[in-house]
């Protein structure tokens, strides 16, 4: 991970006994891959996945005045302090953080026991490198979202403030078209395999050219990513883009259904902080005594299951849907609203995969951790999708959101 360590230190104190007190503290934490800048000079500030103050000595709260203004820092970034006490340094720090409060900005020490603090420093590295992945990120509209989606709409305009991420609009009739006129390629043989039915096998062909197409745009318009009014192929090309989005998350590009874009930017921060993108689903069934909730859908990264299967879609009785079993273990349930004003992360166990009737194909019982924030679903939920992420990640969310 990309960490810069910058130095704030007084005149008045000992050089040579300063940088000896540095090597041992840095050496204390062990932190890895990391530069260390010395002499208060700032120049690169603001542009690695953690940029650190290390408060060496007190009277530095007036140099650290002077160097404010010059910093590059979005307004949304905290200024993080690290000191290890010696020297006056946490007494310099809480002045410092306290004129960065009384100013409107946002601030932390880092101080404590090594492996506190190293744990700290990694925690907000990983989100730093996170952060830098989004910034630039190009996410794909296809079609407008999905009618029933009537809760869920987003601010562009702060999704592009904060986090770097610019949507692009496409008509869904482009793809439509692109569909028609896809070169055909061999379906991999193991596709066939996965079938269900004779009738999933004969639908595997026009699915395999939804996936192709999808890549054209893609490549088109440079996307990292997209969200789908998937429904819109059904009656047009009578086939679905669950196996499409199943291949194309596992491929790395992001792809939600349903033109869900809070979903589509929730999937976009857990791919940037985790490397995959998530299985967007339904909320089907809870039971808020136990705190155990069932969660489905038609599709699912292919590189999130330990096996699959396809079936026909589950609302339209056609084309191809994915059955997906993932293994069972630690989960995170995450959604986050569409202007990040709130988000919800908590984490649980998936007990079971299965495959019941009445119910899109892969399904997951799944049961939280702390069952008193099932209440949540039924009092205050940030839409219907929300994504389950195949690991405990709540703190990451946090402080990438914070």
């Amino acid at each position: 991970m990309n960490i810069a360590i910058y130095t704030l230190t007084s005149p008045l104190h000992d050089a040579e006994a300063i940088a000896a007190e540095t090597k041992a503290f840095l050496d204390q934490l062990s932190i890895t891959d990391y530069e260390l800048i010395t002499d208060n000079e700032f120049k690169d500030y603001g542009t690695h996945a953690l940029d650190l103050i290390y408060v060496r000595t007190g009277g530095t709260e007036g140099i650290f005045k002077t160097i404010l203004p010059n910093l590059k820092q979005a307004t949304h970034r905290p200024y993080y302090l690290l000191t290890s006490g010696l020297s006056n340094s946490l007494a310099a720090s809480l002045e410092i953080l306290s004129y960065l409060k009384i100013n409107g900005l946002r601030g932390e020490i880092l101080h404590g026991q090594p492996d506190f603090i190293l744990r700290r420093i990694n925690l907000l590295a990983q989100a730093g490198e996170a952060r830098r992945k989004l910034d630039g990120c190009r996410l794909g509209v296809i079609g407008r979202p999905s009618d029933w989606l009537i809760a869920s709409r987003a601010n562009r305009v702060v999704i592009k403030d904060i986090l770097g991420i610019e949507f692009v609009d496409i008509e869904i009739n482009e793809l439509i078209d692109e569909i028609g006129i896809v070169n055909d390629e061999d379906i991999p043989n193991v596709f066939f395999k996965k079938a269900t039915s004779a009738e999933v096998k004969e639908s595997l062909g026009g699915a395999y050219r939804i996936y192709l197409a999808l890549k054209n745009i893609i490549s088109r318009y440079n996307l990292n990513g997209f969200t789908l009014r998937c429904f819109d192929l059904l009656p047009t090309v009578h086939n679905t883009g669950c196996l499409a989005l199943a291949k194309l998350n596992s491929e790395g590009i992001i792809a939600g259904c349903e033109g869900d874009i809070p979903a589509l930017l929730s999937m976009t921060i857990a791919n940037a902080l985790l490397g995959v993108s998530g299985f967007q689903a339904n909320p089907s069934k809870l039971n808020p005594e136990s705190g155990q909730m069932l969660f489905a859908h038609c599709t699912i990264p292919l590189n999130m299951v330990k096996r699959y299967e396809f079936d026909t879609h589950f609302e339209s009785g056609i084309g191809v849907g994915v059955r997906g079993y993932m293994q069972e273990g630690p989960v995170t349930i995450f959604k986050v609203a569409g202007d990040l004003s709130r988000h919800f992360a908590q984490e649980g166990m998936l007990i079971r995969s299965q495959s019941r009737p009445g119910l899109c194909r892969t399904q997951q019982i799944i049961q939280l951790r702390e069952r008193e924030h099932i209440k949540y679903f039924l009092t205050d939920p940030i839409g219907n999708h929300h994504i389950i992420l195949p690991s405990h990640c709540k703190r990451l969310l946090d402080e990438i959101l914070s």
